[in-house]
């Protein structure tokens, strides 16, 4: 038996974003070898339940995003010291300062997925950027195993660090549903992702402006002024649809599946649980040109740079060839993006 305590997540079950519900899937599927505890944050459940998916919960009365996550991370490892795992995996770089002390004090194994270098992310200011690259370094310095989602961050831990690492992205197969009964393919693309810059949802919206096809854009317009300002400014365009947060798997299901195509707009943060979901239901993907979007879809995608391209694409690709893209976009997503496989690569980390 394999102890491993979780750090760095909202925790389970999965109320926020893509940690947490890999967290979520990796006890769904894990083995009989593997015995997990999860920090929690009790500022983000009202049920504070004692065990889920018969990994054990243990709270903590912080934050696990914004500044509080730092805190909220060293708390989370100094209660491994009296927790004793024998692997400690650590979701994101936050608290990874404290690693030199933790390890001192130490002998569990550390591994940590670095995330997609967030200090790059244009929504940091350049304080915040200088002190998550700092925490990149020490988390690669100091950890056993380090995991990146996307090959491109592979590399550049490679070139930057010079330290080995391994390649794990995310499943996407439990945004598939059986047993609902799916209508007739509609006359709309989608688009589903955080309302910010660089998910480049302006370019997006831009595209369609001007052209005849229909768009469904859902995600949290309201969060910010950018999504605000998004929402007034296209909420009037008749061949645009601008939905809030969906929450219902179910109608998430539906407007996955009787889409026509899926917009991805991601420029930044390796592997994007989204795509890799969107994948699996078998639909072409129209994906912004980077090289984490071309290796996630093998370079088997439609690429858009600008609103102009994006128009473009929208009616120049062929029926066929769109027919090709999504059979290949569902190949794909059954051979590198299913849970069964993610959790056995997490697993075989730990020992």
């Amino acid at each position: 038996m394999i102890k491993v305590a979780v750090v760095g997540t909202v925790g389970i079950p999965a109320c926020y974003g893509g940690f947490e519900s890999l967290v979520e899937n990796l006890t769904l599927y894990k083995s009989n070898e593997i015995d997990y505890t999860i920090f929690c944050s009790g500022k983000s459940y009202v049920d504070k339940v004692d065990t889920y998916n018969d990994a054990k919960l243990v709270y903590l009365p912080l934050n696990a995003n914004g500044i509080q996550s730092i805190p909220y991370d060293i708390l989370s490892l100094i209660r491994c010291w009296f927790l004793r795992p024998d692997t400690v995996l650590i979701l994101g770089v936050s608290g990874c300062l404290f690693l030199p002390i933790f390890k001192f004090f130490s002998k569990a194994k550390i591994v940590t997925n670095i995330d997609g270098l967030e200090w790059k992310r244009d929504k940091w200011n350049k304080w915040a950027k200088r002190f998550l690259k700092f925490s990149e370094s020490i988390a690669v310095k100091y950890s056993d195993v380090i995991i990146t989602d996307n090959k491109a961050i592979g590399d550049y831990v490679d070139v930057e660090y010079s330290t080995d690492n391994v390649v794990i992205a995310y499943g996407g197969d439990h945004a598939m549903i059986e047993g609902i009964d799916v209508g007739q393919e509609q006359d709309y693309y989608l688009s589903l992702c955080r309302i910010e810059p660089e998910n480049n949802v302006q370019m997006i919206l831009e595209a369609f402006v001007n052209s005849d096809k229909k768009l469904k854009f859902v995600g949290n317009w309201n969060s910010s002024e950018f999504g605000r300002e998004l929402k007034r400014e296209f909420s009037d365009k008749p061949n645009i649809d601008i939905i809030d947060p969906i929450y219902d798997i179910k109608q998430l299901f539906m407007l996955r599946s009787e889409c026509k195509g899926y917009i991805h707009g991601h420029s930044a943060g390796g592997t994007n649980p989204s795509l890799v979901e969107a994948m699996h239901f078998q639909k072409p993907i129209f994906a912004f040109d980077c090289k984490f979007n071309r290796y996630s879809t093998e370079d088997r995608a439609v690429y858009f740079s600008s609103s102009h391209n994006l128009n473009g694409m929208l009616t120049e690709v062929t029926t066929d060839e769109l027919s090709a893209i999504a059979v290949n976009m569902k190949q794909i997503a059954e051979s590198r993006y299913t849970w069964k496989n993610i959790n056995q690569m997490y697993e075989e980390t730990y020992s």
